[in-house]
């Protein structure tokens, strides 16, 4: 049974558009659930799904002569004379495949669906060949409400912004948030009753990712340091990096270590949040801070803090409505989130604490005033018994 995700609709939309849709994200999202959901909706028979892992599907778009792949297309069962509708599974499978499809697009009516593992593979891959004829979605783990929404819970999630929970809704969701917080949001292992499998899929995903994906898009030769990379980055979850000291412990060099970050960063396991930058003088204004794309991945991947992974929970919630920065002083102090919602103007700061008092929301009204925001938001996960005023996963003014 298909379950909805939240960028379905979107998706759904781009089906009557000419240009090529493109998925992309990390390995087991859902890029081949959804795809296979949107050409299931389409109201015509003259329609394929391929898959590239398999050869003979990789050979059939390797063909010098494209035409030979229109007569085997046709073999296969479509019609080129009418409306076709052809969904290409993990293309970064096949090197020349752009240059496939641009013949194609150009010389039929077709309407591609296209899935790839790497951002920054599908944008070089496309950047050129079909420049104006594509448009690329990013499909991330599954946030809090889409996590709800696969455990069968009815709820509208936790909207930061306007969410007032009362003390009923907390405890009804908190097992389910905790699950979300420790485990992330891979579907396979939200929809894993045992913890034991939810562990095992987790660890699949990354030695996947690193003996498969990155494989496919580096020369990378010692995989194994660039494994205790990543553990050392997932240790490092929520604060800024320091590539001086990354360098000196993993020995890679520091352009090595940029390139490799760079393809972290793409390849969609981490994100980097820049800072905020309104009076460089006062303000640390090059240093970004580094954070895991899934919760799920940073507990298999290194024993961190439940303050940590609860902040990065709340990364995970906020980047996929808005952009996200964060304010620092050089004096040390500074705020988690500057989130500016897609679409609006004014930003939000958002302060993420295990357990808020009355003196963490003091201090997030001062350093919202010094960094010029009018707007700020202190998230706790856990119940204050000296904060009568605390509301989980909402607004605390």
């Amino acid at each position: 049974m298909y379950i909805p995700r939240n960028i379905y609709p979107d998706l759904a939309d781009h089906m009557g558009n000419r240009q090529v849709t493109v998925i992309t994200g990390m390995r087991q999202t859902g890029k081949t659930t959804i795809v296979k959901e949107l050409l299931k909706n389409v109201k015509s028979e003259n329609k394929i799904f391929i898959d590239l892992e398999k050869f003979d599907n990789r050979e059939l778009f390797s063909e010098k002569n494209y035409d030979n792949t229109v007569n085997i297309l046709e073999q296969r069962g479509l019609n080129f004379k009418n409306k076709v509708y052809i969904a290409l599974d993990e293309i970064q499978l096949v090197p020349n495949i752009t240059s496939v499809i641009k013949y194609l697009y150009d010389e039929y009516n077709i309407k591609f669906i296209l899935t790839g593992s790497s951002s920054f593979y599908i944008k070089n891959l496309f950047s050129e060949s079909l420049a104006g004829r594509k448009k690329i979605f990013e499909l991330y783990p599954l946030n809090f409400t889409e996590m709800l929404r696969f455990n069968n819970i009815p709820s509208k999630g936790i909207d930061f912004i306007n969410a007032d929970f009362n003390r009923i809704e907390y405890d009804r969701l908190k097992f389910y948030y905790d699950l979300y917080v420790e485990y992330g949001g891979f579907p396979e292992v939200v929809l894993s009753d045992k913890i034991s499998d939810k562990k095992d899929i987790l660890k699949d995903i990354i030695y996947s990712y690193i003996n498969v994906d990155i494989k496919s898009l580096s020369d990378i030769r010692n995989l194994k340091n660039f494994h205790t990379l990543i553990k050392m980055l997932a240790a490092r979850t929520g604060t800024r990096l320091d590539y001086t000291k990354i360098s000196s412990l993993t020995g890679i060099s520091r352009p090595s270590l940029y390139n490799y970050i760079y393809l972290l960063e793409q390849s969609f396991l981490i994100s980097l949040v820049p800072v905020l930058a309104k009076n460089p003088d006062r303000e640390i204004v090059k240093a970004k801070k580094i954070f895991f794309n899934d919760n799920g991945l940073v507990s298999v991947l290194a024993d961190v803090s439940g303050g940590s992974k609860f902040e990065n929970a709340v990364f995970n919630q906020l980047r996929q409505s808005g952009e996200i920065k964060y304010y620092a002083l050089k004096n040390g102090k500074e705020i988690d989130f500057i989130y500016l919602p897609f679409g609006q103007k004014k930003e939000i700061a958002f302060e993420a604490k295990e357990t808020p008092t009355k003196s963490d929301l003091k201090y997030l009204e001062n350093l919202s005033v010094k960094a010029g925001i009018k707007q700020h938001r202190l998230i706790g996960r856990y119940t204050s018994p000296n904060f009568v005023n605390y509301i989980w996963g909402g607004d605390v003014r």
